[in-house]
């Protein structure tokens, strides 16, 4: 079965946090507990003392019914806790108890009231406080908690009249007192649970916290990824993923937005060279049959113009009719070259003079539509390595669409030509036509689309589209409905490899 990752992730932190969290609550709970215990331990080493002095002249002057009286008064405190109180001698006799049946029996020196002193196999004057200190269980399941205390053989001791004690006798007996530990053990249990609740709440908060971070940094985002690559895999390549936060998966979503629109431009590009690729095949059905009449007609212009070789002017006409015949061959074997794709001929280019030439070829016609005509062309251009002939065609398709933009009430075009980006020239042209509403402008280099209806035939911006990008250049558009549109033709100014293509331009928005 599949889990999620953000599943694993909350278990894994889950878990790391209840290591890290348990450890510290048994640290914590061993620390209090110890601390506990040692408070107790010195409590009932301090009560010790106190019935040892407390019975100092009573144990000096032999008064063994006040010294049992005490010790049975004390003994009885059960409110304070006070399990038991006893004294026995060093043999383990035990001389003195709160627990009459106990008086006059001998302790096991390997008990667990002797054990301390006895660990050696000798008995041992002086013990620490810990030491002497001992935890066992009480026959009703209780914990208890027994110091022993030796009494000492004072100077005062083996001098007086009533005691026979030689002064070699260091030690008379020991005061052994039991403390319950049901208080303190009731105490470290309410710890552990409060502890224990604290932890599972702060497992369970970290837990939350780790849930709502993994579902807005990782559920949301890789979801949205998720959608966009079934959307891209179903063929949809106009949508975006939107970008959530500074960090990898934002990152991740902007390359992948990036790498959408790059197949977008992809996709157009591949329709558009299938397009002119169809252009092709079907300028090659019909290449046969315009052949025929154009080189007719190229052939009687020459005629003429030989006969009437005296008339100037009909001349220089001619000549126009000449020329154009000439580029009109041209132009269809560019058409054919759709199908079968070939390297322009690139040659050293003045880009103002094919303007001129594509200016002197359309100004008749621009002059029919009363279209005022401006150039503003650069002196100072680098030379372009670039086919004249299809440029010439581009700039004159540029020309007359510039042309049918503005119809017969007249307007006008602006022709500039200038230093673009580095490396490259670019050619302006500006027109006061009627605009492209913005839905047609991503079709408007595709081949047979038009907006002229039945007076175009949606050739020519697609032909000039393949002839620019062959050149390695870009032809962009800009245009907003009733303020005319503006073409921008871009050609790289360096030299190309022999049978090469120069350096992409940078397409500018």
């Amino acid at each position: 079965m599949r889990t999620r990752i953000g599943i694993r992730l909350i278990l894994g932190a889950a878990f790391a946090t209840a290591t890290v969290i348990g450890g510290m609550a048994f640290a914590i709970l061993r620390l209090q507990t110890g601390q506990l215990l040692t408070e107790r331990t010195r409590c009932a080493d301090q009560l010790s003392e106190t019935i040892k002095g407390a019975a100092h002249f009573d144990m000096l002057e032999n008064r063994r019914d006040n010294l049992h009286r005490q010790i049975r008064d004390v003994g009885g405190l059960q409110k304070e806790g006070i399990r038991k109180v006893r004294v026995f001698n060093k043999e383990g006799k035990i001389m003195y108890s709160s627990a009459s049946e106990e008086i006059g029996t001998t302790l096991d020196p390997r008990g667990e009231a002797c054990y301390a002193c006895h660990a050696e196999g000798h008995p041992l004057e002086r013990l620490e406080i810990q030491a002497r200190a001992r935890v066992f269980q009480a026959p009703d399941g209780t914990r208890v908690l027994g110091v022993i205390n030796p009494i000492p053989n004072e100077t005062s001791c083996s001098t007086a009249d009533c005691h026979a004690h030689s002064e070699s006798q260091s030690l008379l007996g020991v005061l052994d007192v039991n403390v319950s530990l049901a208080e303190v053990d009731a105490e470290i249990a309410h710890s552990r649970r409060v502890i224990v609740a604290s932890a599972i709440l702060a497992i369970l908060a970290v837990s939350l916290m780790m849930w709502w971070l993994n579902h807005r940094l990782v559920e949301l985002p890789v979801a949205a990824l998720v959608a966009g690559t079934r959307r891209v895999s179903g063929g949809d390549l106009g949508g975006t993923i939107q970008v959530r936060g500074r960090h990898e998966l934002g990152e991740l979503a902007k390359a992948f937005n990036e790498m959408i629109r790059n197949l977008s431009d992809t996709q157009h590009q591949l329709a558009q060279a299938d397009k002119l690729a169809s252009v092709g095949r079907l300028a090659a059905g019909i290449a046969h049959e315009i052949n025929n009449p154009l080189t007719g007609v190229l052939s009687y212009a020459s005629l003429l113009r030989k006969r009437l070789a005296g008339d100037t002017d009909t001349c220089e006409d001619l000549d126009v009719i000449v020329r154009e015949t000439v580029r009109c061959r041209g132009i269809i074997r560019g058409l054919l070259d759709f199908a079968r794709p070939t390297t322009p001929a690139r040659k050293p280019m003045d880009l103002d003079e094919v303007v001129r030439k594509a200016v002197s070829v359309v100004m008749t016609q621009l002059s029919l539509h009363h279209v005022d005509l401006s150039l503003d062309l650069a002196s100072d251009l680098p030379t372009v390595y670039a086919d004249a002939n299809q440029i010439q065609q581009v700039v004159v398709n540029l020309l007359l669409n510039a042309a049918d933009a503005i119809g017969d009430e007249g307007g006008r075009i602006r022709a500039t030509t200038r230093r673009g980006p580095p490396s490259s020239i670019e050619l302006l042209i500006e027109d006061s036509g009627c605009g492209i509403p913005p839905e047609d402008l991503p079709r408007i280099f595709e081949p047979f689309f038009t907006t002229k209806g039945n007076h175009g035939t949606g050739l020519g911006l697609a032909v000039s589209w393949g002839i620019v990008e062959a050149h390695g250049g870009s032809l962009e558009v800009q245009s907003e409905p009733g303020h005319g549109s503006q073409f921008t033709l871009r050609l790289s100014t360096a030299a190309a490899p022999e049978g090469g293509t120069p350096p992409s331009i940078p397409t500018l928005t």
